[in-house]
This record gives C-alpha cells, structure tokens and sequence, in this order.
C-alpha cells in the first residue's frame, strides 16, 4: 500500500513515521553531512579528495537509508524501478569508503597498484546487476557475503598494521565500533532478518573519519599558507639578485623587463659593467621553472660576479661560469648570453651558450648576431669564442630569453623571431623604456597563458648624451 491507496489509515502513515523518525533524521544528517564534506573538498586552497570521498560516502549512506524506510515506501507507488534503484543504491555504498581509506593511506598497494578499484569491481558488478535485472535475493546474499568478507579485513588490517599514528588509531576506533554494528546486521541479514543498528554505529564511524580529514585539511591548509610564505621570501630575495635600473650614462641607455611565470623562475640578467664608457650586459635562462631553477639562476650571479675581471672578454667570462657552474646544477642546464660594448672604439664584443642571438637594430633594419657556443653546466669541455661588431650611433641591442620566441597563441602558433623583428622595427622610434614594454604588452595579447618567463633587455647607443 501506498498514500494513495485508499486502505491505507492515518494511524498506518503516523506508526510507520515513529518507526522511522530516528532514520530519517539520521539520513538527512549524513547527506547534509556529505554535501558540506564535498563542497569544502572544492573550496579548500587545493582540491582533497579525502573529503570528497568522506562526503560521498555519507551522501550514498544516508540516501540508502531513505530509500531503505518504510515511509517512503508508503509514498512511492509500487514499480520495478524504484525497487531496482533501492537495492543498487545498496551495492555502491562501500565504494567511496574504500577511496577514502586509500586516499589516507589506509590501505595496502598490491604490487604497487592501487586496491580500491580493484576490490570495488564487484560491488560495480552487483550494481549494474540490480539495474539490470532487478532485484534478486541471490545479490543481496552476495552482497552480504562481500561486506562481511571485507568487514574483516578491515579489522585484520588494522589489527596487523605495524605504523599507527594518531589519527589511524582514532579510525580504528570508529572501524571497530561500526564493523561490529555492521557485522551484526549482514549476518542477520543473510538469515532474512533486517535489525538496522548499523546507522547508530555509522554516525560514531563518520565522526572518526570527518575529524581524520578536517585535521589533515588543516593540517594541508598550514602547509600551504607556509609555502606561500616560503615563495613570497624566495621572490623577494630573487629580485633582491636581479640589478637595479642602469645608472645614468652619456652613451648607453639600458632599459630591462623581467615576467616570471611562477612567483620565482630561472631568467635572470646583470649589469657586470656599467662605467661612462663601457656596458657589460648578461642574460641567462636556467632549464626548468620554479624553485630549482630560481636557485640555478642565484649562482649563476655568483659565477657571473666572480668572473667580473674578464668583463671584456665575453667568451673568457663563459668558460669561466662554465667551469664553475659544471657539476652543481643538478644536471640542469643554463643558456647565456653576454656582450661588452665600448664607447672609446666603438665596438661590441658578443658571446653566446646556446642562447637565442642578439638582436641589432640599424638604420630600420634587423640583424641577428649569432656567436653560440655549448649550454653552461653541461660539459666541461665547453669553449666559446668572442665575435667584435663596429658600434654606431643609433644602434639599439636587444637580448631575450627563448620564452619571448615561443609564446604560442590559442592555434598554438610561435610568435617567434620574424614577429620579434618586425615588432622592433615599428618601434624604432620609441624610447628604450617603451620599447620594452611594447614587446611584452604585445606578447601578452598573442599569448593568454604564459609558458615560460619572459626577459627582455634593450640597450640603446649613442655617442653622447646630456645626463640631466
């Protein structure tokens, strides 16, 4: 019978709600339980999966017993579907469980896959199986059989587990007190009886498992504010390394955008020389982003610095940071670029480790200077050669790391070299300072992603200029 079954008496509807009145509030806390769990699993600082399984199995939980009351039954009309959804809501419960305790690294590896999937393939089964077919006595006694079977493993595994911890053994508590409710009712279950004491015992089990992941959140949450921090320091100290706006000169104006693409990234440049008449300008790109590379990238200023004294000699200043930097860079690599320029004769001196060529501006047109001997920190056999260029009046240098050229649109197309050139040739009249920044506004319109850092120094040359 059913509410629109005429036969059906008030006194039925109210007796069957006083039966059911403890289950439909415990039902509707865990599913509010479980939604909360979810929502907080998306809101957090990072996504934790721990609590989106905690939350669906609380949500599948409490909606098996809704499904399970007799007043629901007495709502619904008779029909295979709801019997079928009744009995395969039954057989996915224990899934997410199984997730959450793998995702808190409670359970074994199995020759290092992972046994949640692979132990909830026939509760999977037994769900299709209902949809499929329909409710069968046979599942219920299978399904039965499954979760006592598992019911003790679980207590094996927590009995046998050799590292307990704190919060494991506040688990195996709630593990405990639910598998013996639990274990209870299967195996009264698999003798048609249906005493449903496991609910009391499930909130106590819920509780151990929501504090279990709202400590661990917490604990995660800390750990991030703290990484956070971490970062902030290591930006602040790796602009500290990068130099100061170029002083004042007669013949250079030098002019430096530098655009992490994390808060700490592997480009890095340097003024070595920055006397009235002499410019020494070094670029360098670390493999790798991040971290590792923002510390690559602080001691290739120290091998740059140490190396000061060959300042005029861009070829001898590379093998120097070479031979310092070969063997301490955790097999990464770094691509460089430097060139002395000199007021007194006119000339610029260049040098190169597998750096993309500078760029020189004259007279409206481009011209690559190409001079590229072995990345620095690879070989130690490495060695470099220094090509002299006559300086003129007007000239503009311009020196860039590899992520200008490979930022890629929404197509995935390059901007690559030709659109670099073209994009310097329009801005020949502007200032160095603006020049700079055209490049990178311009960039950052073909490209909405930044893959890499971006790092662009100009130097523009004359032959004297009234410092005011």
């Amino acid at each position: 019978m059913y509410v629109g079954d005429p036969q059906l008496t008030a006194s039925q509807v109210l007796r069957t709600f006083h039966h059911d009145e403890l289950y439909l509030f415990l039902g509707a806390a865990f599913t509010t339980f479980g939604l909360t769990s979810v929502a907080l699993a998306f809101l957090g600082r990072k996504f934790n999966s721990m609590l989106l399984w905690l939350g669906i199995f609380a949500i599948l939980y409490g909606q098996r017993m809704w499904l399970d009351l007799g007043l629901l039954a007495l709502m619904i009309p008779p029909s295979i579907f709801f019997d079928s959804l009744r009995a395969a809501v039954r057989y996915i419960v224990p899934i997410p469980a199984f997730f959450y305790f793998e995702a808190a690294g409670f359970l074994p590896r199995i020759s290092g896959r992972r046994i949640a999937p692979i132990i909830s393939i026939p509760f999977l089964c037994l769900f299709v199986g209902a949809f499929w077919f329909g409710p069968r006595h046979s599942f219920q006694q299978i399904n039965n059989v499954l979760v006592i079977l598992t019911l003790i493993a679980l207590i094996i595994q927590s009995i046998t587990r050799k590292e307990v911890d704190r919060d494991y053994a506040i688990v195996r508590m709630g593990i405990f007190v639910f598998v013996a409710f639990a274990l209870f009712d299967n195996i009264a279950g698999a003798f048609g009886h249906y005493p449903q004491k496991e609910p009391l015992a499930f909130a106590f089990f819920l509780g151990t498992l929501g504090y279990v992941a709202a400590k661990r959140s917490q604990a995660r949450d800390q750990q991030f504010s703290d990484l956070q921090k971490e970062l902030e320091i290591a930006q602040r100290i790796q602009t500290a390394i990068l130099p100061s706006a170029y002083p004042q000169s007669a013949h250079f104006h030098v002019a430096a955008r530098y655009v992490p693409m994390t808060s700490v990234a592997g480009d890095f440049y340097d003024f070595l020389v920055t006397d009235p008449k002499q410019a020494g300008l070094l670029i360098a790109d670390v493999s790798g982003h991040g971290i590792p590379a923002a510390l690559i990238a602080s001691m290739v200023k120290l091998a740059a610095t140490s190396q000061r004294e060959n300042a005029a000699d861009p070829a001898t200043l590379l093998s120097g940071m070479n031979t310092i930097l070969c063997g301490n860079t955790q097999e990464q690599f770094v691509t460089a670029a430097y060139v002395y320029l000199d007021a007194e004769s006119s000339t610029l001196r260049y040098s190169a480790a597998a750096h993309p060529p500078m760029l020189l501006l004259r007279a409206g047109k481009v011209v690559e200077l190409i001079e590229n001997g072995l990345m620095l920190a690879a070989f130690s056999f490495a060695t470099y050669a220094t090509a002299v260029y006559p300086l003129e009046p007007g000239d503009r240098l311009v020196l860039y790391t590899d992520g200008i050229l490979e930022a890629a649109n929404a197509q995935g197309e390059e901007f690559g070299s030709t659109r670099l050139c073209a994009l310097l040739k329009d801005g020949a009249r502007l200032h160095a300072e603006e020049a700079v920044d055209q490049i990178i506004s311009s960039l950052q319109a073909w490209s909405k992603s930044q893959n890499d850092d971006l790092t662009v120094l100009i130097c523009d040359y004359s032959l004297a200029r009234t410092i005011a």
